[in-house]
């Protein structure tokens, strides 16, 4: 008669979905009213002039222009210079 002990369960095997951080557009880079610029969670980077801030932390432009990161006081920012 073959038999087999029931396996114990395990507590691995599972894993989250990609959620696609990052910087999307870079410094020197032309962009567009809305085009996100920088996807975070928390303010790793914060809004200068020409950006704004969603609520998912999220930087995007608010005018036309060049992507430019700068730091001041210990603090990185990213603007958007018009053009």
């Amino acid at each position: 008669m073959a038999s087999k002990k029931a396996g114990g369960s395990t507590k691995n095997g599972r894993d989250s979905n990609p959620k696609y951080l990052g910087v999307k557009r870079y410094g020197g880079q032309f962009v567009q009213k809305g085009q996100i610029i920088v996807r975070q969670r928390g303010t790793r980077i914060h809004p200068g002039w020409g950006v704004a801030m969603g609520s998912d932390f999220t930087i995007y432009a608010t005018v036309d222009g060049v992507v430019k990161f700068h730091e001041r006081k210990g603090r990185k920012y990213v603007s958007v210079i018009p053009e």
